[in-house]
């Protein structure tokens, strides 16, 4: 086989995966499909619930070292895993990219960690007009270009608090239209002078003009008219697991208590309520050492069982 371990997926809780599994001499090959490691943490500007950093490109650059360090770990940047298959004794990986079109991985065990994705608007089921517009996510905002605006932010997804701590002395006026079960989100946020939230049992978008409107349908079942001079995404995730062998729940996510027994999930493809650096740093080593211990027969009950 390729290896004892593969890991797929290479944000933070691929990575811990990949370290834990070198401590205890597992050989690793750990496939991401961006051309450098931790790439969505490189984006947060500033994190305050991971100890020892308070920003994602720091953290980023020092996961990178870590695994660097990693004799037992081969990492395989720019390869897409497409599919997982599950067997008696192994899993096979099928991975995409320039040079490894179609190739297959094998090892006794996998840990997945694909992470999620941008929620696209169609499928959020309460915003409408969004087709065929150029509409960017919240995280890729130019904020000079934000200073003196009012800004609609369609989602209280946490980037949102991510930019507000960013740049405190930011003045903008940010209208927050988000559904009624997104208000635990929006607590983060709804103390900054700066934000108007206004929980939507929907909201369309208007032609495409300047200013931008916006007609919402509140919670309260009150007509509300929205005019902003920009708006952008910040709907939240959806997760992004490969096909074959994972097994999702019915919210799309996959619980680790679900999978086949040579397949640990780790990170935030585990659940929408633990998306957090530091419990997917900790799902990765946790899925790596389960995988270490039922290669050698010992009990794993009670690991990973969210």
């Amino acid at each position: 086989m390729d290896a004892d371990l593969l890991i797929v997926g290479g944000g933070p809780a691929g990575c811990a995966a990949a370290v834990m599994a070198s401590s205890v001499g597992m050989r690793s090959v750990l496939v991401e499909s961006g051309d450098a490691l931790c790439g969505a943490l490189r984006r947060i500007p500033v994190v305050s619930n991971v100890l020892g950093f308070t920003t994602g490109p720091g953290l980023a650059a020092a996961i990178e070292a870590d695994v660097a360090r990693c004799a037992l770990c081969r990492v395989a940047l720019g390869r897409r895993a497409t599919r997982i298959d599950a067997f008696e004794d192994r899993v096979e990986v099928t991975v995409e990219g320039a040079r490894a079109a179609g190739a297959r991985l094998s090892a006794p065990y996998a840990v997945v960690a694909t992470g999620v994705g941008p929620l696209a608007p169609a499928a959020t089921g309460w915003l409408a007009g969004a087709e065929g517009r150029e509409l960017r996510q919240l995280w890729e905002a130019d904020t000079a270009a934000l200073t003196g605006r009012t800004v609609l932010v369609l989602g209280a997804d946490r980037p949102l608090g991510t930019l507000l701590r960013a740049h405190p002395e930011l003045r903008a006026r940010f209208l927050v239209a988000h559904p009624p079960e997104d208000a635990y989100k929006a607590e983060e946020v709804g103390q900054d002078a700066r934000v108007e939230l206004v929980a939507v049992r929907r909201l369309e978008l208007g032609p495409p003009s300047a200013p931008l409107r916006a007609e919402a349908l509140t919670a309260a079942g009150e007509r509300y008219g929205l005019t902003a001079d920009l708006a952008f995404l910040n709907l939240g995730s959806a997760p992004a697991p490969p096909g074959g062998s994972v097994v999702t729940a019915g919210s799309g996510y996959c619980p680790p208590v679900r999978q086949h027994p040579r397949i640990r999930t780790a990170g935030d493809l585990r659940s929408a309520r633990f998306q957090r650096i530091a419990t997917a740093m900790g799902s990765g080593s946790e899925a790596a050492l389960s995988a270490y211990y039922a290669a050698r027969g010992l009990a794993t009950e009670g690991m990973g069982g969210d």
